[in-house]
């Protein structure tokens, strides 16, 4: 199973795909001014050339002006992603995926993150039994 494009992004990449889900649509001027790192506009420009040819980004005319949009939904991406971490680094696994993230974040989970993941948990088994 080859890495789906937006499962291999660069910084700036990933950056300017933030901002593309964050706002829809957006000109490099817009990305550049919400990047939180500096860039110039022709590296935004080049960071979305080489994300059009990976298919991540299509752009549309507004006048003289490219607007660029994302091309898939951020949770079609995140799921895409999600799917080949698992694959990759969990054999499939969902419980070793999900035992993996708790014990990384054991200390950072509230009772009430504890108890929706419970519910989650409840809700799935009951889900399966019908």
């Amino acid at each position: 199973m080859s890495a789906p494009p937006h499962a291999e992004l660069s910084r700036r990449e990933r950056q300017i795909m933030d901002v593309l889900h964050r706002r829809g649509r957006a000109t490099v001027t817009e990305i550049q001014e919400e990047m939180p790192d500096e860039a110039s506009y022709s590296a935004i420009r080049s960071a979305l050339r080489l994300l059009r040819e990976k298919e991540i980004v299509t752009f549309e005319h507004d006048g003289k002006r490219y607007v660029y949009l994302p091309a898939v939904s951020q949770t079609e991406a995140r799921d895409s992603a999600l799917r080949y971490l698992m694959k990759t680094f969990f054999e499939g696994s969902r419980a070793s995926a999900v035992s993996a993230v708790l014990k990384m974040s054991e200390s950072d989970l509230s009772d009430e993150d504890l108890e929706r993941l419970s519910r989650m948990i409840e809700e799935a088994k009951q889900r399966r039994g019908r």
